[in-house]
């Protein structure tokens, strides 16, 4: 027998039982977002190493570390996209999307980033993510976060997630804030860890999301981002505020919420849970006003945000709120008798003709009426349809309700359709 080939680590598999659960989700992203009048993009998976080298930054984790990173034929270096938008920006820039004009987008699919894998986090992964290009004020960061706001009512989540904001101030600000952060930090060395101490010069403001307890009692006594930010960047930052308070949007500032990418400033945000243990952000996002001129663009403001479609849904799992996902099967037709199988294909297409919406699964594989009903029913369909012989003489169908105590009822076809498109299947 040849070795079994298996699912490479991290790497996992949707399979039909769980599919459902992440198709009410993406129903739903797509409905909100047509809603706010934002349109979809399709990005390749593959992208140019440089590309994300110049936008992540080239010390970063995601760069330094988790980059699945090849050269392919032609000796060129190619990278499978860690995240969206930096392939999101160059797909603007390269058809002309973005020059001179407002662009709202969102798109979807596998991201991959090679890390340990546990419980909400795997190598590959799938993100949810929007972008918005050609509007530098606030009013658009609080639409993306009022907009992450529905998605969690509809969710029913809204009441397991909690905002958190920052602003990142302008690179300026940043300047000036990173040499003062760096003094402090070159005073304290001895009591940094090992990844806060390779950080220091290279990229000081990650030290501020350090995850080791004795750098964050450290941090206390730090200079705040907030005392180096010019009247425009507060100005910014209160505006969005009051646009979120207005709303009734509660939220927390979280100074030292700086984001794992080097392309953020200004508004930072973060929606983050408690239901899952140490995988607590759900969402985040925030401004990148400086990406597309780094990426060869002219210079556009730009804001968006991501959010891990694996967590969202495990949340999901987790308050056991998607126990009222739709099964695959609303119908399942039992055929049993003779001349009953060309008789049933056509009733089967005559169904799907009258009721485009209608999920119907043939009976196929013979078998006697016991196992077609206990097929029925491992299908998930809340009805049997079951032609028989007589049935089929007379231009009728029986109707078998599977779940509740509704009477079983035969009836002509047309009155079936009826019924079945009464009851909203």
């Amino acid at each position: 027998m040849a070795k079994q080939i298996q699912a490479i680590r991290g790497m996992n598999d949707c399979l039909p039982e769980q599919s459902p659960a992440w198709q009410k989700v993406e129903e739903t992203l797509r409905q909100v977002m047509s809603g706010y009048g934002y349109s979809e993009m399709r990005m390749p998976i593959v992208e140019q190493t440089p590309l994300f080298k110049r936008a992540i930054g080239e010390v970063t984790d995601v760069v330094e570390k988790e980059m699945y990173t090849f050269n392919d034929r032609n000796d060129e270096s190619l990278t499978l996209r860690p995240e969206g938008t930096a392939g999101c920006v160059r797909a603007c820039i390269e058809h002309g999307l973005i020059y001179n004009q407002e662009r709202r987008v969102w798109y979807t699919g596998p991201m991959f980033r090679y890390e340990r894998p546990q419980k909400g986090r795997y190598r590959q992964f799938h993100q949810f993510g929007v972008e918005v290009f050609g509007l530098n004020g606030p009013d658009i960061d609080a639409e993306l976060i009022l907009l992450t706001h529905r998605l969690w009512r509809l969710f029913g989540i809204a009441d397991h997630v909690t905002l958190q904001l920052n602003t990142l101030g302008q690179s300026s600000e940043r300047a000036a804030y990173r040499d003062a952060l760096i003094a402090f930090l070159e005073q304290h060395q001895d009591q940094l860890d090992e990844d806060s101490r390779r950080r220091m010069y290279s990229n000081p403001l990650r030290v501020l999301d350090s995850k080791d307890e004795r750098v964050q009692a450290l941090l206390a006594d730090a200079p705040r981002l907030m005392e180096y930010l010019g009247e425009e960047s507060r100005a910014h930052f209160e505006g969005l505020k009051s646009l979120l308070e207005a709303a009734g949007i509660a939220y927390e500032v979280n100074e030292r919420l700086v984001r794992g990418l080097d392309y953020y400033n200004l508004t930072v945000f973060e929606w983050v849970t408690t239901s899952l243990g140490a995988q607590g952000t759900v969402c985040g996002g925030g401004r990148y006003d400086g990406l597309v001129e780094q990426l060869g663009g002219q210079a556009t403001p730009a804001v968006g945000f991501a959010m891990g479609m694996e967590r969202l849904v495990l949340l999901l799992e987790t308050l056991e709120l998607n126990k009222d996902v739709r099964p695959a099967v609303d119908v399942y037709l039992a055929m049993v008798g003779e001349g009953t199988e060309v008789a049933g294909f056509m009733l089967a297409e005559r169904l799907r003709d009258a009721l485009p919406s209608l999920r119907l699964m043939n009976h196929c594989g013979g078998g006697n009426f016991k196992k077609q009903l206990k097929r029925a029913d491992k299908s998930g369909a809340s009805i049997a349809l079951i032609l028989g012989e007589s049935e089929v003489q007379n231009g009728e169908v029986t109707i078998k309700y599977l779940r509740g105590q509704a009477e079983q009822v035969t009836v002509k076809v047309d009155e079936a359709i009826a019924l079945l498109a009464d009851k909203g299947e």
